[in-house]
């Protein structure tokens, strides 16, 4: 008899940062990969989303900044990694916190302010659509529920 639990899903789940100033996203450009990328990373096994997101701000920014809202949940499985839940959390103003970035050099080489409506040129289509949709919570002050990027709950 098969483990009704082998029907579960077991997705990875990812956490980012996203900072706002004005029009402007903060990106961070990855050693490696896609390139660039809002903070973030991949939640470990009994880490919370917002934990990861803070860890994961500290580990790649040099600054201890806690998620302050949840903009967007995405469902976004992909062919080679299966099932994925990413989670984007606004993490207030960078205010005086901007000149004490410091990138580890290893995962991360630069940090840039991007205006929301140039993401397409930094970013793979995906992510820019959850990007998108993030910096549109932040303005509306709303939580969106998103698969692959686009909100389906109105």
């Amino acid at each position: 008899m098969t483990d009704p639990a082998e029907k579960f899903a077991t997705p990875r789940m990812a956490a980012g940062a996203l900072f706002v100033k004005g029009s402007q996203v903060l990106l961070v450009r990855k050693t490696y990969g896609n390139r660039w990328d809002i903070p973030g990373g991949y939640v470990d096994r009994g880490e919370s989303p917002a934990a990861c997101c803070k860890r994961e701000v500290k580990e790649e920014l040099g600054i201890d900044r806690a998620a302050v809202t949840l903009l967007v949940q995405d469902w976004a499985p992909n062919d080679k990694e299966g099932d994925k839940v990413l989670y984007v959390f606004g993490c207030g103003e960078l205010g005086t916190d901007e000149s004490r970035i410091q990138l580890d050099g290893e995962e991360l080489d630069h940090w840039e302010w991007v205006e929301a409506d140039r993401l397409s040129e930094y970013v793979i289509p995906r992510l820019q659509r959850r990007l998108a949709q993030a910096y549109r919570a932040h303005n509306g002050s709303r939580t969106l529920y998103l698969e692959h990027g686009e909100p389906v709950l109105t």
